[in-house]
C-alpha cells in the first residue's frame, strides 16, 4: 500500500446522519466542514427528502485538512442519529468536535483492526 492510502484510512471519517432532516444534517456538516476538509458529501434531492422511505446523509471528512475553525452550539429540531467510521484518531476527534456543538450519547462502538465505528445520538444543547 502506499503512504498516501495509509494517511487516507488515518484520517478520513465518513459519516452517515439519519433519522432527521435535511436541516438538521446540514446543521451537522457544517459544524464539521468548519473544522475539517470536506473530502465528499452525498445529499439527497428536494424530492428524496419528502419520500416515506428512511434518508440518511452522508459525508467523508479528512481530520487532518481543513481550517479546524472550532463552531458555537447549533440548535437542531430534533435528534440526529449519527454513525462515525474511520480510524481510531480519527473518529476520537470527530467526536470531540460534535460535542463542542451538540450533546452527546454514545450508544455503540465497534473497533475493528484498521478501523473503528461510533454510533452517537446528537442533540441541542
Amino acid at each position: 500500500m502506499s503512504a498516501v492510502y495509509d494517511l487516507h484510512i488515518d484520517t478520513d471519517v465518513t459519516v452517515q446522519l439519519s433519522d432527521c432532516c435535511r436541516e438538521d444534517a446540514q446543521a451537522v456538516f457544517d459544524v464539521l466542514d468548519r473544522a475539517y476538509q470536506l473530502e465528499d458529501m452525498a445529499m439527497p434531492g428536494p424530492h428524496a427528502a419528502t419520500a416515506p422511505a428512511a434518508t440518511v446523509w452522508m459525508a467523508t471528512f479528512d481530520t487532518a485538512g481543513g481550517r479546524h475553525e472550532e463552531s458555537p452550539a447549533v440548535p437542531l429540531t430534533g435528534m440526529v442519529g449519527a454513525l462515525l467510521t474511520g480510524g481510531y484518531r480519527a473518529v476520537d476527534e470527530v467526536e470531540k468536535v460534535l460535542a463542542r456543538s451538540f450533546d452527546i450519547q454514545s450508544l455503540q462502538s465497534v473497533s475493528g483492526d484498521q478501523e473503528t465505528e461510533a454510533r452517537l445520538l446528537l442533540a441541542s444543547r
